[in-house]
């Protein structure tokens, strides 16, 4: 039996998440997107909430393809309105089509948006020592930082917590807690 963080030890589909992507970094622009929109659309609700509607999420917003998702119009907008797989708050759907078209700007300034995510972290892993989930924050320095670079940058939904939860889950951050096997593996 592996010791995991206690946050992922509720269903099937969170062990799958933990074990397999949480903290893994990642440098995949598309992946990027993916994640920049779903911690987005988490904004007072249960990342087990999101985890499970990921799959219709894919499917409505076009496998996050930011291109194709930069030019959803008005009708599209009230179609994703309508999904029952997704989270149908037009907030956060308007939100996911302005950081399209936000992330498409830096992908074009700093050549990706992968190099530009991870000059928050200066490129690199930060490595944290958490004994427990009540020792992780929600929010960083560098979130913070994040957070109003991306607003300045005009970017929705990307608070400070949000932005500390996009880099727990894409690896800028290790966060997995000291007794857990996976904390060990992300360390290299």
């Amino acid at each position: 039996m592996k010791n995991r963080c206690r946050w992922a030890q509720k269903s099937e589909l969170e062990i799958k998440y933990h074990d397999t992507e949480w903290g893994v970094p990642l440098h995949d622009d598309q992946l990027l997107f993916e994640f920049l929109i779903l911690e987005g659309a988490q904004a007072g609700l249960s990342w087990s909430t999101i985890l499970q509607k990921r799959e219709a999420y894919r499917l409505a917003f076009d496998h996050f393809d930011p291109v194709l998702v930069a030019q959803y119009d008005e009708a599209k907008i009230k179609s994703l309105i309508h999904n029952t797989g997704i989270v149908r708050n037009r907030l956060k759907i308007n939100a996911a089509v302005t950081n399209a078209q936000a992330f498409l700007k830096i992908q074009k300034e700093y050549g990706s948006f992968d190099h530009y995510i991870w000059s928050f972290t200066n490129g690199t892993t930060i490595q944290n020592h958490r004994r427990s989930i009540t020792d992780v924050p929600a929010t960083s320095v560098e979130s913070e930082q994040m957070s109003k670079d991306l607003k300045k940058k005009g970017f929705k939904f990307v608070g400070p917590t949000i932005c500390y939860a996009l880099m727990q889950a894409t690896g800028m951050v290790n966060d997995h807690t000291i007794d857990c096997f996976r904390y060990s593996e992300l360390q290299n």
